[in-house]
């Protein structure tokens, strides 16, 4: 049973724009993708968005809904009453190329600073093994499916553009902390993940889990316990003391011998 549905579409490019106000025909079980792809093709032909899948695994329909980082194709439209007005915005984190598109090409820059996964050679009989605890540990990072709503939420850059140069955000905290669990990773990021990452930033609000469509407890499961490894590093007596006296650390030592 179709209704019509109000809603607010922002328009504009870099240089400004506005909101837009469209009534368009919806049915029941649409989501908000379904809506704006109506806009633009009944009203709106220029209207510009990015998606992909439709199926909630690409990340590319990312926007604002009502205020709320969101993906378009997972937003039903039964959750929102038939009489409100429904808002659609771009991601406030990034510059906007023109409508809801916005440039997301921070991201992929402190992808590039971020020092691949770096394995030791293989064992004699041409493998390398792991325990299925490690195994089961990282499967729940590598279900990032890159949308960077959670970027897009952390006020550390969301209200402050100057702290980006010096913070890599949630989801690259959440690669840091997979490849540094990961038992078969040789290179020690836990330096880099407190200088140039600039973890030390985040004050763990819980944001960026509350807005992850994969539902990846970012907070507890990678910000935090690679918190507690860059605390170790830095702060442990044993480990300064050590250094102090010219020895290495378990880790050192361990990455020598591979």
């Amino acid at each position: 049973m179709g209704y019509e549905l109000k809603m607010r579409i922002w328009r504009g490019d870099q240089d400004g724009g506005e909101l837009g106000d469209y009534t368009v025909e919806v049915s029941e079980g649409e989501v908000v993708l379904d809506a704006i792809h109506r806009v633009q093709a009944t009203q709106a032909g220029d209207l510009a968005v990015r998606w992909n899948c439709k199926a909630g695994k690409c990340g590319s329909c990312s926007a604002e809904v009502n205020g709320r980082p969101a993906l378009m194709c997972m937003t039903r439209l039964s959750d929102f009453d038939e009489s409100e007005t429904i808002t659609v915005t771009p991601m406030r984190t990034f510059p906007v190329i023109r409508d809801l598109v916005t440039d997301v090409s921070f991201n992929y820059e402190k992808a590039r600073e971020l020092p691949s996964f770096a394995p030791p050679p293989r064992d004699a009989d041409g493998k390398r093994r792991m325990a299925q605890i490690d195994v089961e540990r990282g499967q729940e990072f590598r279900k990032c499916i890159e949308c960077f709503l959670c970027q897009n939420t952390c006020h550390v850059v969301r209200d402050h553009e100057e702290n980006k140069p010096a913070f890599a955000g949630p989801r690259f905290f959440l690669r840091y902390a997979e490849l540094d669990m990961h038992p078969l990773d040789t290179h020690d990021r836990r330096s880099l993940a407190q200088g140039a990452a600039g973890i030390g930033m985040c004050n763990i609000t819980k944001c960026c889990t509350e807005v992850c469509p994969e539902g990846i407890k970012i907070t507890d499961n990678a910000i935090i316990p690679m918190k507690e490894r860059v605390v170790d590093r830095k702060y442990d007596p044993l480990v300064w003391l050590g250094n102090k006296i010219g020895l290495r650390n378990k880790d050192d030592e361990g990455r020598a011998e591979v």
